[in-house]
This record gives C-alpha cells, structure tokens and sequence, in this order.
C-alpha cells in the first residue's frame, strides 16, 4: 500500500493531537517496513519525527497561517495525493479534503465540539462540527482514540458501528520511574520540592476543568502544609477563571503556573509528584493519565467519558462536579502512603498494557481493511 497520513495540523507545542500523531508515526516506523508511507507536515515537526526510513518520504509543508493551511487541505492535498498515486489518505484531525481522490481515514479524537461546544471559541463551534459531520459521512473508515469517543460518535450522528475503530493511544517509552536524581534535577528547574506537590498537566482551556481543582485545593491546602499545587500546561482559550479563582482564594501563595512543560522534564515532574490530579470533565483519551501512572504517580481523575476505560481500577475516580470529592480523594491520597503505593503500583501495571507498537499494528488494520475494500458500510 501507498499511504499518505496529513500531519500539517500539528501545533508547535506538542499536546493532543501531535503526540498521537508522533507516537503513531513511530510505531508506524517501527512495525512496517512494507508499506510506502508520505508525510505532510510542517519542516519543524519532520525535524523532530526522526524517521529515515526507507519506506517513508517525509513532505514539508510550510505554511505559517492556519487559513493557508485550511485551504492547502482542501485544495494542495487532493493534488498531491493524486499525483503520488496514494491508495489511502489517513487525515488524523477530524476532517478530511471535501474532494478526495482516494480511499480516506480519519481520525476523531473526541467530541468536544458536539457535546460542549459551550466550551469552545465561535470560529471553531461552526467550522468544527461542520467539517467533522462531512469526514462522518464521507470517509471510508473513521478512527476513534477510545471506545468512549467511538460510542459518542456513533451515537451523535447514528453512523454505522462497523465504519468505526477505536484504537487506544499509549505514553511513550520515556515515560517511566525516574531516578531520584531525574527528580531532582526537573523539579529544580522549576522551583520545586520533590514530593513537595500536586500536579496537573494539561492546555489550559474550560473542559480541563482547572477551577474546580483550585477549589478542592483550597479546600484542603490547610491540612496539606508544604504542599503546592502546580498547574503545568501553556494558556489555550477561556483560562481567566483559574486565575481568578487562585486569587479569590487567596492561593497565590500555593498555586505555581510554570507554564508549557519540556517533554523531557515531564518524567521528572509527575515522578516529584505526590498526587498526580486530572479533573477533566471530557477526554477523548487522557493521555496525562497515563503518563503519569508510568511514572509511578497516584493518579486521581473523574470517572466521566474515557477517564475510567484509560485508569481502569488503578486511580481513584470522582464526580467532576464535586469539589468536595475531588478535595477528599486528594486528602485521602496525599496523607496515606500504602494508598499511594498501591495505586503507584496498579497504575504501573496498567499503563503498560497501551503501545504505541500496538496503535500502530491496529491503525494498520484499518488501512489494509479500507484498501482492500471492506469498509463495513
């Protein structure tokens, strides 16, 4: 098979997005020396793939401006598929060109734009769903990053259950229990205490949920003396109320925003940790969660769309809505040791049942199902 995958999308930082399609990529590379493979994607991002191999043939695609890069989709890519000869085009963003000259896959990462609209800017409530109801009926095959997401979809547009695979995503190899000296030498970079914080990672934007996890904090932070809570991730859209809410709490103290953390100091930071906290209210996977428990931090997270199929029985789950639920389960974990332990060690094991190897081999299946036909319409 000729298969061209469309990585122009990609934001700089990688969150989201660009680390399922990094970490596909890699597999990719890693399992299949058979198939030919053609990238498009920003010069940064080839840069930082690291594939040279034989079968790939990485395509730069330089355009700085996302209206560029919108149009070069629906015009430049068709062109170029057609050219190449590509016997399936993957489009791993939620939408796919509006004419497409070959069998097409795409991949939906969740359904935010359908169920919380509310909690995304205007452009994007119109494009998006749009966009993403056209790639629903007229892709070949769509791709889910969770049976979560796979049944929203599913359900929200009443496709059939046969068009759609979820394919859970993984953390990457460097994720695992850093060395105390790892440790160390991440949380000084950022001023912080091993074992001296909460922490959370993640875009800061309304689903997150951030606000509520200022408030549980600030619930507890008297009973947690020496303890922090550090909120890592870069400033997405909608974020003043987190803010505002530290302040009215007067938490400035307690609270540290370090901001976009380097991927090679997340290691050390969620290994620091003495309570990894993700209080989203929808994920189409989490993949801080699991991050996190392969690093060997207890995890507390809600038990809402994808979070209870990624953490299974190896976190503690609350209601996102109740802060006083969320303040307990962060009381209960950051006070008792053998707790902490033992969800540390179930989220270990549990973490290491998700591959990239393995997203590759069934992202794979999909192609060589929808070349050869059976696209399950």
């Amino acid at each position: 098979m000729r298969i061209g995958i469309d990585a122009t999308a990609l934001p700089l930082q990688r969150t989201g997005v660009a680390t399922y399609v990094f970490g596909l990529l890699g597999g990719l590379a890693a399992v299949d020396s058979d198939n030919t493979y053609v990238v498009f994607a920003k010069p940064v991002h080839i840069a930082q793939f690291g594939i040279s191999r034989p079968n790939f043939t990485l395509v730069p695609v330089d355009l700085p401006a996302r209206g560029l890069r919108l149009a070069w989709e629906q015009v430049g890519l068709p062109r170029d598929v057609r050219r190449r000869g590509l016997d399936v085009l993957h489009s791993p963003h939620y939408t796919m060109p509006l004419r497409h000259p070959t069998r097409a896959v795409v991949t939906f990462c969740d359904m935010t734009f359908l169920l919380h609209p509310e909690l995304h800017q205007a452009l994007k409530r119109v494009y998006f769903p749009a966009m993403m109801r056209w790639s629903a009926r007229k892709a070949d095959r769509l791709v889910t990053i969770s049976e979560s997401t796979r049944d929203d979809l599913v359900r929200l547009w009443h496709l059939d259950p046969g068009r759609v695979t979820a394919v859970p995503l993984a953390a990457g190899a460097e994720f695992e229990p850093p060395a105390p000296e790892r440790i160390t030498e991440a949380c000084g970079r950022y001023g912080l205490e091993p074992d001296g914080y909460i922490l959370y990672v993640g875009v800061l934007e309304p689903r997150k949920n951030v606000d509520r996890l200022v408030a549980a904090f600030g619930r507890v932070a008297e009973r947690l003396p020496g303890l922090d809570l550090v909120i890592a991730g870069k400033r997405g859209w909608m974020y003043d109320q987190v803010f505002a809410q530290v302040e009215a709490l007067g938490l400035s103290h307690r609270v540290r925003f370090p901001g976009y953390v380097a991927k090679e100091d997340l290691p050390g930071l969620y290994g620091g940790a003495r309570v990894f906290a993700y209080p989203s209210r929808y994920e189409g996977f989490g993949l801080p969660v699991l991050e996190a428990m392969r690093c060997g931090a207890p995890v507390v997270t809600t038990n809402v769309s994808s979070m209870p199929e990624v953490a299974g029985d190896a976190a503690v789950l609350v209601d996102p809505d109740d802060v006083a639920g969320l303040a307990e389960a962060l009381l209960r974990v950051a006070t008792d040791p053998a707790l902490a332990r033992d969800l540390a060690r179930r989220g270990r094991e549990r973490a290491g049942r998700f591959s990239w190897e393995r997203c590759a081999r069934e992202t794979l299946e999909v192609y060589e199902q929808v070349v050869a036909g059976r696209n399950g319409r």
